[in-house]
Order: structure tokens, then C-alpha cells, then sequence
């Protein structure tokens, strides 16, 4: 479960930093790197995407555990 946490928390960060960059510059780091949405690029997003879902899960359960 650990393991699972910290590569979500890195692909937030990832994410992040991408719509930092999208709204400050207007570029599209993941779109720059792998294309305008073509596969791997679409896998990338859903990777962050799950990654939230993920986060948000584990933190609520680990608030209402306590």
C-alpha cells in the first residue's frame, strides 16, 4: 500500500507541475513530450487521473480511521 501511495503522489506532482505550466505558459508538457493525445500521452493522463482517485481514497481512510 505504501509503494502504491508514493507512485500516486508522484504522479500528482507530475500533473501538477504539468497544469502549472499549462496555465502559466501555455505548454503542455506531457502533449510536448509524447504528442497531442496519442496513446501514450491518453495513458499518461488516465496514470494521473487514477493516481488522484487513489490519493483521495487512501486519505479518506486514513482520516476516518483515526
Amino acid at each position: 500500500m505504501r509503494a502504491l501511495k508514493i507512485i500516486s503522489y508522484i504522479l500528482i506532482i507530475i500533473g501538477a507541475l504539468n497544469w502549472a505550466l499549462v496555465g502559466i505558459f501555455n505548454i503542455d508538457l506531457v502533449a510536448l513530450l509524447f504528442g497531442e493525445m496519442t496513446l501514450f500521452a491518453r495513458i499518461i493522463y488516465i496514470l494521473i487521473g487514477f493516481a488522484a482517485i487513489v490519493s483521495i481514497a487512501t486519505t479518506f481512510r486514513e482520516i476516518f480511521e483515526r
